[in-house]
This record gives structure tokens, sequence and C-alpha cells, in this order.
């Protein structure tokens, strides 16, 4: 009697293992041997975490940089939709480039104050270098920032990746991506040192094309509308 009853308790143990897992017999036989594995992968190209074989994360691949949308030295831009735009950042880039950079600081992040912040301590540093030395050479010290922003924001290629993808001697120095972000940091740097103007530029039309200005922040707006005017005829 005793061995019946481990007999039967025995039976509704598998019975209960088999309904609680129904996709073990599945599993097993898809894994059953390492050719029908290989063979499942090519088939379907997903891996184990749900992402297809091809993307470049899941292999190890590094994700490709966008390019700017126009070159450092296009000061008049393009001749596109935004031709408009691009000519205004030339004209104000060219009369008061302090204005120019507080507004691309200003669309960058739209905190109250950005633009009076940014403007005026880029107004002191340009008059305090032309004062003492003759031309801007403070302000770049200040606004190389803003390039580097940019460039992260809109995941952009630098100017060190650039040098590097174009002569390719540069690549062997570049152990992981903190290093790398310190190269392009420092190119940054003397981009806006060296070309100053043409930097501001090209940051002011790259930022137009992306980015809204704050003052333009879609808002619902309901209209409400009078009533026609309305006559009752006589019958």
């Amino acid at each position: 009697m005793a061995k019946e009853d481990n007999h039967e308790a025995q039976r509704c143990e598998c019975e209960d293992h088999e309904e609680s897992s129904p996709l073990l017999q599945v599993n097993e036989s898809k894994i059953c041997s390492k050719g029908d594995t290989t063979k499942t992968a090519e088939e379907y190209g997903w891996t184990a975490d749900g992402l297809p074989v091809s993307q470049g994360s899941v292999i190890g691949e590094p994700i490709g940089r966008n390019q700017w949308s126009s070159g450092l030295f296009s000061c008049l831009g393009r001749n596109d939709e935004f031709c408009s735009s691009d000519l205004e950042v030339c004209l104000l880039g060219s009369v008061a480039p302090c204005v120019l950079y507080g507004s691309n600081a200003e669309r960058l992040g739209s905190a109250p104050g950005t633009f009076s912040n940014h403007c005026l301590t880029y107004l002191g540093l340009y008059f305090v270098g032309n004062s003492l030395f003759g031309w801007n050479c403070l302000a770049p010290w200040f606004s190389y920032s803003s390039r580097s922003a940019i460039r992260r924001r809109f995941n952009l290629e630098g100017s060190f990746e650039a040098m590097n993808r174009s002569c390719g001697c540069c690549g062997s120095c570049i152990e992981d991506e903190m290093q790398r972000e310190h190269m392009e940091t420092t190119c940054d740097f003397v981009t806006h040192v060296l070309c100053h103007t043409c930097a501001l530029f090209q940051e002011g039309r790259e930022i137009r094309r992306k980015v809204l200005h704050p003052g333009f922040n879609a808002q619902s707006t309901v209209v409400v509308l009078p009533p026609s005017e309305q006559t009752m005829g006589r019958k």
C-alpha cells in the first residue's frame, strides 16, 4: 500500500512539473545538440537579448557619428530652407558675436537668464581681450564648451574623429571612450581659439536646424469664435 502511494505521489509531481513548465520540452528539443542551436540562430538572426544580430551595438561595432549640417568654413550656410537663418547667423556673428553666442546657449539650455548670463560674460571677455591683447583671445576660453555640448547632444563627429578617419594616424593613442572625449574637447578648444568666428557660425547654423527657440514652444491654444448671426424667419 505504501509503495503504491509513493508511486502515485511521484506521478503527480511529474505531471505538476510538466504543467507548470510547458516550454521546457520545447527548449530541450531546441538545445539538444550544438548543431541545432547554431542552425536556429542563423535561421532567425536574433540574439538571446531579442536584438538583431546585424546591429552594431550587439556585435561590438562602434555606432557612427552624425555629420555637421554645414562645414566649418561655410560661413554663408547652405542653399536650403534654412538659408535665411544662415545669413542671419552670419550677419549677427559678424556684428555682435556675444549675441550669437548667447542665443546659441539659450537654445541649448532654456533656463531663465541663460541668454543674459552667457552674453554679458562673453561681452566682458571680448572687451578685456581686445583692450589688453588687441584681439578676442579670452572669449574662446569661455565659449568652447558650447561646441562640446552641441557635439554630445546631437552625437556629431568631432574634429579628432574626423582627422583620424581621414588619415588614420591618431587612433592608436586612444584606449577608451574617456580619452577620446578628452581629445575631442581639446580639439573643440583649439577650433574656438584659431577659428572662433567660424566656429560660432557653424554652431549657430547647426542648433537652429535642430532646436526651436524657447520662445516658440508649442502650446495648445483654444480659439473661441463668436456665434454667427441668427435670423428668425416668419411663416
